[in-house]
Parts: C-alpha cells; sequence; structure tokens
C-alpha cells in the first residue's frame, strides 16, 4: 500500500518545494489558502508552482493569448510564492521549464494535477529525478501497465475523492484534506474561505472606470457573466441583454447599471450588438489588461449575476451576493459563501446552462432576501 504524507523529518529538512497543478482561476481561489497554510507551516519552505498548461500547442498565434493567461498576474503577487514556471505553453518552452526545474534539484514535488494523472506522474518524476514526488491517482485496470508503471514513479499518493463525495465535500474541503494528508497540517473551516488581495491600483483603476460609464456613487451596480469555455455552461449574450432589459422595467431597477463581462476575442462584436440596444446603463467589461481588473470591479457591484466559472468565487471573495446558474455535475464547485450565494440548478442532470430561462433568473431574484434587503435601502 503506498503512502500518503511526505515524511515530517523530510519537510523540515527540504528548503524547497514544487508544486504542479493545472490552474484555472476557480482552483486556485481555493487552493491559494491551503498554500498559504502550506507557507505558514513551514515557513523555511520556498514554494515554486508549476503551471501546466493544458493547451500547449505548436501554433504560434496562439501563444501571445496564453503567455497573458490571467492566472501569472494573480500568482506574482502571492507573497508566499517564491518562483512560478508560466512557460508551458508551446513544446520547446515545455523543454525549456524542465531543464530550469531539473537544475533546482527539488527535494520535494507534488503533483495536483487532476486531468491526465498518469503524465503529471511522470512529469513530476522527470523534474525531480531524485526527489520524493507525490501525486494523483485513481484505481487502474490490471490490464493498464503503462499508467501502473506511471504511477511506481510516485513515493507518496493523492487518491482520488470518490464520486459519491462530490456533493458531500465542498472543493474547499477537498483541497483540505490533500494538504492535511500530505503535510499533516489543519486548515480551519474560516481559513478555507477565499481571498484576494487587489493591488491599490486596481482599485484606483475601477473608480476610474465607473467615472467614465457615468455610474454615480449612489446608483446600484449589478455585474452579469454568461461566459465559460465550456460552451455547456455558458449563458448567451442574447440572454444576459434580455435579462437586463426585463430587470431594468421593473419598478426600482430602472437607475441600475449592468456591467457585462465580455472576453476579449468577443468584445468587438459584443459592442455591435450592444450599440444596436443603445442603453446607456449597460457596459461591457473585459479583463484585458490584468488579472485584478475582475475582482476590483466585481468588488464595486452589489449584486453578481455568473454561470459556473471563477467569476462565481471571486465574488464570495470580495464579498459580494452572487446567484450562480450551475449544471448538475459539479456540486463540489457550489459558491462556498451560503449566506450570500443561491444557485439555480439546470433542471435535467446532463443539461446546459442554455436550459436556465431569463424569467427563472427574475423570479429567483425577487425571492432572494439579498435582493429584497439591496432594493429595500
Amino acid at each position: 500500500m503506498p503512502q500518503t504524507h511526505i515524511p515530517p523529518q523530510l519537510l523540515q529538512q527540504s528548503d524547497k518545494i514544487l508544486i504542479i497543478a493545472h490552474l484555472a482561476l476557480g482552483d486556485f481561489t481555493y487552493l491559494q489558502n491551503s498554500l498559504r497554510a502550506l507557507a505558514q507551516a513551514y515557513p523555511h519552505l520556498r514554494i515554486h508552482v508549476w503551471v501546466d498548461e493544458l493547451r500547449r500547442t505548436d501554433d504560434a498565434s496562439q501563444w501571445p493569448h496564453l503567455k497573458r493567461y490571467a492566472i501569472y498576474d494573480w500568482l506574482r503577487e502571492c507573497s508566499f510564492i517564491e518562483r512560478i514556471y508560466d512557460e508551458t505553453y508551446s513544446p520547446a518552452l515545455l523543454e525549456q521549464s524542465i531543464g530550469r526545474a531539473q537544475a533546482e534539484a527539488y527535494p520535494l514535488v507534488v503533483s495536483l494535477g487532476l486531468l491526465r494523472r498518469p503524465a503529471y506522474a511522470r512529469l513530476a518524476r522527470k523534474l525531480s529525478p531524485h526527489g520524493f514526488v507525490a501525486g494523483q491517482t485513481k484505481p487502474v485496470h490490471f490490464m493498464d501497465v503503462r499508467t501502473y508503471l506511471a504511477y511506481r514513479k510516485l513515493d507518496a499518493v493523492i487518491p482520488a475523492y470518490p464520486k459519491k463525495e462530490k456533493g458531500a465535500r465542498h472543493i474547499s474541503d477537498i483541497y483540505a484534506g490533500w494538504f492535511e494528508t500530505l503535510f499533516g497540517i489543519t486548515i480551519a473551516p474560516a481559513e478555507r474561505f477565499p481571498f484576494v488581495d487587489i493591488p491599490p491600483q486596481w482599485h484606483a483603476w475601477s473608480s476610474e472606470q465607473l467615472q467614465q460609464w457615468g455610474v454615480g456613487p449612489q446608483q446600484k451596480l449589478i455585474f452579469v457573466n454568461g461566459f465559460s469555455k465550456a460552451p455547456e455552461r455558458s449563458w448567451s449574450l442574447d440572454r444576459i441583454l434580455d435579462l437586463a432589459r426585463r430587470l431594468q422595467s421593473r419598478p426600482g431597477w430602472e437607475e441600475v447599471h449592468f456591467v457585462v463581462n465580455v472576453v476579449p476575442e468577443a468584445l468587438a462584436d459584443a459592442e455591435r450588438r450592444l450599440a444596436a440596444v443603445q442603453s446607456p446603463r449597460l457596459h461591457l467589461f473585459s479583463a484585458d489588461q490584468n488579472f485584478f481588473q475582475l475582482p476590483a470591479m466585481l468588488a464595486r457591484c452589489q449584486l453578481v449575476i455568473s454561470v459556473e466559472t471563477a467569476v462565481m468565487h471571486l465574488a464570495n471573495a470580495v464579498h459580494v451576493p452572487v446567484l450562480a446558474l450551475m449544471r448538475r455535475t459539479s456540486p463540489e464547485w457550489t459558491p462556498i459563501d451560503q449566506a450570500n450565494s443561491t444557485v439555480i440548478w439546470v433542471a435535467t442532470p446532463k443539461g446546459g446552462v442554455e436550459e436556465i430561462t431569463t424569467e427563472q433568473v427574475i423570479d429567483h431574484l425577487a425571492a432572494w432576501p439579498p435582493v429584497q434587503q439591496l432594493f429595500a435601502a
């Protein structure tokens, strides 16, 4: 039976650790807490993070976009992370990054990659041929020799959490469990709540942006995000524009401003469609300069409506009420702040978010106490 922890003596003797992950913003919203706890428990341990880009490609036209992945902005501002490997988006750069990591001779490497677990077991051992390596595993079919051999490269394993636990445990609890098992550190529930330390210049930027939009200090601001990389988790721009129009026609909502989140590559098309609507209280937003534009803008809003992406978790991090539109496939990813979050679930087991209608959102908002309090003020 392979071990599931790193020996305490090894943790005390080691001077650095490499964490491997295919990080998305939502992942890091909760994983950040675990890394902070690790840094507090072992202050002598320098934490390095390898961000593995799953979209790695030889297509040079994709590199500028991949190079500016928003997660890098956030990681660079984390005081407890000393080094980031952020050039894995092309095969050539991957090999260069592997060489730099090997030169570090890491005594400890931990892979948190949930996708392609065998490949990450091999990568972890490649990055540290002689160090102590831990990684994610799942049950192996007795005929799958290749996967079995990959897992044998690990000195300690992080077993996959059973599907039956997906609804019973929040993702923050799962991450905390990994770190408790691996490192022997306990992360209290209150310490699992997401946070984001926004640099002051981005708070200033959000103030200037609201002035340019003509949003007064007393006017209500609602952020709406319908975009997800996965089409089945997206809500169309047509739905969002219809929602804003119908809400603004309701008593008490006439002066509400809506901020509509758009990814940079879709901004030009969205601008054309918004121009046809001709509403002075509809504003397009895109975090095209820096990741921190997003949480800075969220923090200025009184309400967030979002599909199942990092936006709903960042809303919790900046303490803004959020209505999430979610599929039933990932209940462990519900927003953690139950007092200030509510969810509309897709009715069918594997249905897409487009099944949720504008009417459902309007009715849900009308019945939700935080919204009632907002418009009673």
